[in-house]
């Protein structure tokens, strides 16, 4: 498959496009075509794993942040821990967002965390994902500090394995954040990749996380690195564990940037699986 590889240091790119594909969050009969060949993965030992094969979510691996507060981006959903938002669905965990009047908000999602049922301090981190489309849409599969030793966000750092906004379809970016580096400095280290059919096929997003630097991939390819330029926690503060987060926001300072289709809902987004590594002895 062709990619065709977008980077930047510096400044997030901002691109229109139009929604396109089907109406995932009516479709129950998705399945992975492109299953990932390299599990388990050699030079690397599985640490930590959700296949999504049971019935239910599982509360030992998986908790919720709930609210609606705009999570510091003026986001206009409801974060849930209902089944109508969460829930496993042939082998696949399911987010989903939905148009609908909740607790003062128009819109409910949800936010789901791994925070003190898997923190790690480097590894490889593997997601295997199809994304929600549509111009509102923001699904992100990222990690946040878990004990916050550098001071509240972004000194104790942010790092984004994917991310993507639906008026800009098909474009994955890739990003690290922290008090030397941040977005809204306009100095966060990010860049992107331009995929095909992220909407109806699996797409495995991923970093692999050192001491000196953090990679990001999809599809095993490797579009960006993030490096540590040893000037201190300022500059590097992913030297301390960290969480997964995985959601879907609607609207929000980017994800809304271009207004949000009410027509497109409900979205949803798949996550086939959910696999951490540690570099093998």
């Amino acid at each position: 498959m062709k990619k065709i590889i977008l980077c930047c240091l510096l400044l997030m790119p901002f691109c229109t496009g139009l929604g396109c594909g089907k109406k995932f969050g009516s479709d129950s009969t998705l399945t992975n075509s492109n299953p990932n060949p390299n599990y388990p993965l050699a030079g690397w030992t599985l640490v930590w794993n959700d296949e999504f094969d049971g019935p239910s979510i599982d509360p030992t691996k998986w908790g919720y942040e709930t609210g609606g507060s705009g999570w510091g981006n003026n986001e206009l959903e409801y974060y849930t821990d209902r089944k109508e938002n969460s829930f496993i669905e042939n082998g696949s965990l399911v987010i989903q967002a939905l148009k609908e009047n909740y607790s003062g908000k128009s819109y409910t999602s949800a936010r789901m965390v791994t925070k003190y049922r898997g923190d790690w301090l480097y590894g490889r981190f593997e997601i295997r994902a199809k994304l929600p489309y549509g111009v509102g849409t923001w699904p992100a599969i990222w990690m946040l500090p878990t004990d916050w030793a550098y001071g509240g966000w972004p000194a104790s750092g942010e790092v984004d394995i994917m991310e993507h906004v639906g008026y800009d379809p098909n474009v994955i970016h890739g990003s690290t954040h922290c008090q030397k580096y941040y977005f809204k400095i306009g100095t966060q280290k990010t860049a992107t990749i331009k995929e095909t059919n992220v909407f109806s096929e699996f797409h495995t997003y991923g970093v692999e996380w050192f001491p000196e630097k953090i990679d990001f991939f999809v599809d095993s390819v490797k579009y960006f690195s993030s490096t540590n330029d040893s000037t201190g926690w300022e500059a590097w503060p992913f030297d301390k564990r960290f969480h997964l987060l995985l959601n879907i926001a609607i609207g929000g300072d980017w994800g809304g940037a271009k207004g949000v289709d009410n027509s497109i809902f409900p979205q949803r987004m798949y996550i086939d699986y959910v696999r951490v590594y540690k570099k093998a002895q």
